[in-house]
């Protein structure tokens, strides 16, 4: 699956703004991570890009991703990127992490959430100007951005960093490069300053 083919899905599948930037900042840090490790950084993008496509339709675990997968099955897509996207639920699905991929975007996903909130918060609505220890001052206010489960990520991260990285990985050098990642793309993920004028 092509990465043009996986931004299809997402407009077909996902209107909310917010969603989509999710799923975008998903994409850059899983690319990132791939380029780190040596792996196909195509692949690790598109299954970044697309593992909540189907959440608006199916806003219940574990029907996201067990149905969503059933959708990608029927257009063909790689039983690989399938499997990886219903290990980021092993609880509902029952797939494991296994590879390198499953465990990296267990690692990105919910992260993404706390870094944007970051940048939506701050008056430039910019993350260029968010900084590693501002997140870190975020993570110990569990009323801001609460939905992001805080021991969800750091036990993820972990799995990564043991999984990937021989243990070497720390939580907060993982946040600062997902959030390098994301500023890379930070006018696809509309966090460049525009919204401030809005």
């Amino acid at each position: 699956m092509d990465r043009n083919k996986g931004w299809q899905l997402v407009q077909e599948f996902v209107g909310n703004t917010g969603l989509r930037r999710h799923m975008l900042a998903t994409e850059a840090a899983m690319r990132w991570y791939a380029n780190r490790l040596g792996q196909n950084k195509d692949c690790w993008g598109v299954v970044g890009l697309i593992h909540d496509f189907d959440w608006e339709i199916h806003p219940q675990l574990p029907d996201h991703p067990v149905k969503g997968a059933d959708i990608l099955r029927q257009r063909g897509i790689d039983e690989q990127i399938v499997r990886t996207i219903l290990s980021h639920y092993t609880k509902g699905t029952g797939v494991e992490r296994t590879e390198p991929i499953d465990f990296a975007l267990l690692a990105c996903d919910e992260i993404t959430g706390l870094i944007i909130a970051c940048a939506l918060v701050r008056p430039g609505k910019n993350i260029g100007d968010v900084k590693p220890k501002s997140i870190r001052k975020k993570w110990k206010d569990k009323s801001f951005a609460a939905g992001v489960d805080r021991d969800h990520v750091a036990a993820a991260t972990a799995d990564f960093s043991s999984q990937c990285f021989g243990d070497t990985l720390e939580l907060w050098d993982h946040i600062g490069n997902v959030l390098t990642a994301m500023q890379a793309i930070a006018g696809d993920l509309d966090l460049d300053g525009r919204l401030a004028s809005q």
